[in-house]
Parts: C-alpha cells; sequence; structure tokens
C-alpha cells in the first residue's frame, strides 16, 4: 500500500506540473488542474483529537457553497448578502483587504446563494453572478470588464440558478450560456471581447465547472451539456466530440442535472452525477472518432460532492436521496464497486499527499482517510460547528493548510507535520 500511495503522489505531482506549463498557472476550483489532487507536502498523517489548530477564521463573508480561491498572497470568496453576490478578499494572515459586488444571485430558486468559486489568472480574479454576469476585477478589487452573458446570448437560467466557475486558457475566459445561440463562449481576459463562439446544441447548460485537458497538443474543454458530454476545441470553440450520457441512465424518469467535473485519464473521461444516474466510464480521442462506452455503475452518483481518481480507484459519495449518502470506492479500469459505507452522510472529497480528505455535508464532519479498496479507513476527524446550512463547500489544501467554508463562515487549520 506504502507505494501505491507514493505512486499516486508522484503521478498526481507530474499531472499538476504538465498543467501548469500547458494552461499558464491558474488558481479555483478543485486546485490547479481542477481534479480534487492538491500538490502540498509535509502534511500531518494523524491529526489530533480535537483536530488540526486553528489558525484564523472570518465570519459574514456572505452566504454560499462555494470554495476558497488561495492564491500566493491572497484568498478570495464568493458569498451572497441579501440578494447581492459578493467577493472578497483576504490577505494569507486572514485580514481582509476589501470586498466588492459583482451581480445578483439568481431568484426564485431554492439555494440561491453564490456558488461561483473565484479563478484567478495573472493578476485578475474571475468571477460569475447568479444572474450570469462573468466579471473580471484585478488585484486591488477594481473592476476592469464585465459582461451578462446569458442576456447577450439569449440564454434560458438553470432551473436550480447558474453554478460555473470559468476556466481560462490562453488568455480566454470561458462561460457556459447553452441555449439556441452558443453553447460555449470564450472571452478575452483583457477586455471581455468575444474570442470565439461554439455552435449551439439547442439545450440548456448544466451546472458544471468543466474540465480543461491537453492530448497530443490539442487544449480541449470537457463539459456537460443536457443530453450529452461535450469536448471543445479551447483554440477555437468548435466542437470535438459528443457523448449521449442520457442514454447510459437505467433510471429514464424526470429531468437529470450534472454537477460534477468529469476526470481524465490516458484517452478515458469519468462522469458520474446524482439524482439516480448512471455513472459511465468512455473511450475518447481527438482524432474525429466518436466516443465508446467502456463500463457503467449506477451506484456511484455523487450529488454535489464531486469525486477523485487516485491510483486505480475512484473515491465519492452516493447520492441516495436529497438528506442521505453514502461514501463509495469504483475500480477504475473495470467499473466495479470496491465498497459502499455509511460515515455520517454524503459529502465532498479531496486529496493531498496520498491521503483522502473527506467533508460531509450534514453536520460538518471532516476525516482524513487512507485510500483502499478494502474499505473506508478514517484516520482521524474533527467537526466544524460555526457556520449555517449545508456543508456543500469543497475544502481546499494550500501551503500546509486547510481551508473549510460553512455558509458565511470560513475556517483556516494548520496541516502541517511538526
Amino acid at each position: 500500500m506504502k507505494n501505491s500511495l507514493t505512486r499516486s503522489f508522484i503521478v498526481s505531482i507530474l499531472i499538476i506540473v504538465s498543467y501548469n506549463t500547458a494552461f499558464g498557472q491558474q488558481y479555483g476550483w478543485r486546485g490547479p488542474d481542477r481534479t480534487g489532487i492538491y500538490p502540498e507536502t509535509g502534511l500531518m498523517k494523524v491529526w489530533p483529537e480535537s483536530g488540526p489548530t486553528l489558525i484564523w477564521e472570518a465570519e459574514g463573508i456572505g452566504k454560499g457553497y462555494s470554495s476558497t480561491c488561495v492564491t500566493k498572497d491572497a484568498v478570495y470568496i464568493t458569498g451572497s448578502k441579501d440578494t447581492i453576490d459578493v467577493l472578497t478578499a483576504f490577505n494569507q494572515d486572514g485580514k481582509k483587504l476589501w470586498s466588492v459586488e459583482y451581480g445578483s444571485v439568481t431568484k426564485k430558486v431554492s439555494m440561491p446563494e453564490s456558488r461561483c468559486t473565484p479563478t484567478f489568472y495573472k493578476d485578475k480574479i474571475y468571477v460569475i453572478s447568479g444572474q450570469g454576469v462573468l466579471s473580471c476585477f484585478n488585484k486591488e478589487g477594481k473592476l476592469v470588464w464585465s459582461v451578462n452573458y446569458y442576456q447577450k446570448y439569449n440564454a434560458p437560467l438553470p432551473r436550480f440558478g447558474i453554478s460555473e466557475s470559468p476556466v481560462v486558457v490562453d488568455d480566454k475566459v470561458i462561460a457556459s450560456p447553452g441555449g439556441n445561440v452558443a453553447a460555449m463562449v470564450a472571452f478575452n481576459v483583457n477586455d471581455g471581447k468575444v474570442v470565439w463562439e461554439t455552435a449551439p446544441l439547442n439545450e440548456g447548460t448544466q451546472y458544471i465547472n468543466p474540465l480543461l485537458i491537453e492530448v497530443k497538443g490539442v487544449k480541449a474543454i470537457i463539459s456537460h451539456s443536457q443530453t450529452y458530454i461535450i469536448a471543445l476545441n479551447a483554440k477555437d470553440g468548435k466542437l470535438i466530440w459528443k457523448f449521449d450520457f442520457g442514454s447510459v441512465n437505467d433510471d429514464k424518469k424526470g429531468g437529470k442535472n450534472y454537477i460534477n467535473t468529469p476526470i481524465y485519464k490516458d484517452g478515458y473521461v469519468f462522469a458520474a452525477n446524482g439524482y439516480k444516474q448512471t455513472s459511465a466510464k468512455i473511450k475518447v480521442s481527438f482524432d474525429g472518432s466518436e466516443p465508446t462506452l467502456v463500463w457503467k455503475n449506477p451506484e456511484i452518483n455523487p450529488h454535489v460532492g464531486g469525486m477523485l481518481l487516485l491510483g486505480d480507484y475512484i473515491y465519492g459519495s452516493t447520492h441516495d436521496n436529497n438528506s442521505k449518502g453514502r461514501w463509495i470506492c469504483v475500480d477504475w479500469n473495470t467499473g466495479k464497486t470496491m465498497w459502499i459505507t455509511d460515515w455520517f452522510n454524503k459529502g465532498s472529497v479531496i486529496s493531498a499527499e496520498g491521503l483522502l480528505y473527506i467533508y460531509e455535508e450534514k453536520t460538518g464532519n471532516i476525516g482524513l482517510v487512507k485510500p483502499s479498496g478494502e474499505k473506508l479507513d478514517v484516520i482521524s476527524s474533527f467537526q466544524v460547528k460555526k457556520g449555517d446550512g449545508p456543508y456543500w463547500s469543497h475544502p481546499v489544501i494550500d501551503k500546509g493548510r486547510l481551508f473549510v467554508r460553512h455558509g458565511d463562515y470560513m475556517a483556516v487549520y494548520s496541516l502541517k507535520a511538526k
């Protein structure tokens, strides 16, 4: 097991180094490559009984479920105050630097609070409001440009509101209006002018934070529409391939919500979402060939907590119903479920230095987990008690610290080994 963990950690570091070289370093959703795997070293392998040491905390950041965006010298987070989306910046010691409004929350939907994790790229911060306004701010909190791309492209708002965290590639920031005008759009990072538009798929967008990859010199954006898993060429926005993800679902009833960023590895894409959907691993290429189904599994269907691939196993949780879920491990190669088990409730999962960090959504317990295909092996745990609402924000690890958000509360803990 020790050698397996070491190999997994080395592979994750190589992937992240490759990502930063290919795409330019950006900070935001689920780490530098959106896999949920953080390139940290020197972390504790066991926590004290009371949990890691609290370094600093902040209250009044606004309600929301977005994660923190931690850069070399600042911490950015979004939150809603009344009906307004607000972006707040702290320094690394927790001192508030500034706070600015960037739009309005989604109206007349359940859970309208802020959900966009800020994206930081080349000294600018990019956020999307609940009403579809994409804004660019400088490091001092001054607005550089903004565009309401939902209005611009006459796009229908998703049923549960906008939840996209923008991805940046080659000085283009990407947004996904969907609808009958453009499936996806690239804006110039400096002035907000349109660089390219993807032909419409004639269906609404979803709640996905897209994945950016590079294969044989092709930079591609992988995401979901209401029906398909899609790949677009980041250079010009043209559709490379699409796969009818809806066709693999065993449950054909009702509308489907696609929430979780897909996983990509070595020519294969894995997608899994809640609401009784069937997960699928598909074989893909970027030479014009159509994707093909490799295997499907109805048991791994994470709700809003995402999933990650570590070694030969996929880890995540199940969406048994809106109030309940369990934790699950699935073999990447075969699709076989290795185990499903209860641990408080469903939630989010990230990884660093070969270990898993799980954050259950009901009562705020955080567990440090040894990856295993045999069982859920929880090494240590503690509970976040401040804040209110569901614990839907994904944790972040940066510079030996764990960033945890619960509603309008944020806490920062030390993970450094002594």
